[in-house]
């Protein structure tokens, strides 16, 4: 199914969908906002600060004249921030592209109170999705992707203490926030096909690809040693943000996809390359963490999803 070689320019037309791409200021939710538009599609770029989203739109249209593209403020730290977003977005919205992230910070919290890395790349989602949910039943069938990364593989969701209360360790936090994503991508889509309901719920990873993600949390820090360790690392060994969104992209958008797909690159070590479907790791693959994880995101944002009265 997997052409190798699967490419932006392959992109099916996309004319008449509704597509919203969260952190699409910059980086791989750029591209991903870019391509979205160049094939036609209607793209709300959701951005934290509209300076910067609205920079990076005038972009996209310079680059796309006839793009139809606009900018919504959205700070997935912040769920009020998000409510307001879902009631301002499109009501007849096809796709959903849940892009924005943070790794590896110092200990900081969302305006709710959350580790900032769960709280920012999985429960601000989650709350997203579900609040954006009923637009994306309206129509013939929409779709959630989400990018999780890699570094799921050495994540565990710790319940006992998921907000690092008594013991924080950057790293191992970020690996529980992607593996987050993967448990609430694949458990969504159980949900969905249990209910009858036409959503596709995938995911995506972007292996290596070099963005503003990897600096933040040096400059947090105020380490300029670290920063520059960064931006050598991602001259030397990443892949550009215009390949590391074909993943993104290819989940978005192909056809055929299986349930509960996971895409990323096809290089050694899926850390460059074009996209290919992937496999992930066992704690992914968790049925019953899965479900708790998703009770407890319920419990924490207020959120639930109406998946039984969707439209068949």
């Amino acid at each position: 199914m997997t052409d190798a070689r699967w490419s932006a320019a392959d992109i099916p037309d996309q004319s008449g969908r509704t597509a919203i791409v969260t952190g699409a200021n910059s980086g791989l939710g750029l591209v991903t906002a870019r391509e979205l538009a160049r094939a036609g599609a209607r793209v709300t770029m959701a951005c934290r600060d509209l300076g910067r989203g609205e920079a990076a739109a005038e972009g996209v249209r310079a680059e796309v004249p006839d793009a139809r593209v606009e900018v919504l403020r959205l700070d997935l730290a912040d769920l009020a921030s998000v409510r307001s977003f879902a009631e301002g977005s499109p009501d007849d919205l096809d796709l959903l592209v849940n892009n924005a992230g943070v790794m590896a910070l110092p200990r900081r919290t969302t305006a709710d109170g959350f580790e900032m890395q769960l709280g920012t790349n999985h429960l601000g989602h989650f709350a997203l999705a579900g609040l954006l949910l009923p637009s994306l039943l309206r129509g013939d069938g929409g779709r959630i992707v989400t990018v999780s990364s890699g570094a799921h593989r050495f994540g565990r969701i710790a319940f006992d203490d998921l907000q690092g209360e008594r013991r924080y360790r950057r790293w191992p936090a970020y690996g529980q926030a992607k593996l987050a994503n993967l448990l609430f991508a694949f458990e969504l889509g159980r949900r969905s096909d249990a209910a009858g309901a036409p959503l596709r719920s995938v995911a995506a990873h972007p292996g290596y690809a070099a963005t503003n993600l990897q600096l933040a949390a040096p400059r947090m820090d105020g380490s300029g040693v670290k920063e520059r360790i960064m931006v050598l690392a991602n001259r030397v060994f990443a892949q550009s943000d215009e390949m590391g969104a074909l993943p993104s992209l290819y989940a978005a958008t192909v056809a055929d996809l299986p349930p509960g797909a996971y895409v990323g690159p096809d290089g050694r070590g899926e850390m460059t390359g074009h996209p290919t479907l992937v496999g992930s790791s066992a704690a992914a693959q968790d049925a019953g963490a899965a479900r708790r994880l998703w009770e407890v995101s319920e419990e924490l944002t207020g959120v639930r999803y109406d998946l039984a009265g969707a439209p068949v």
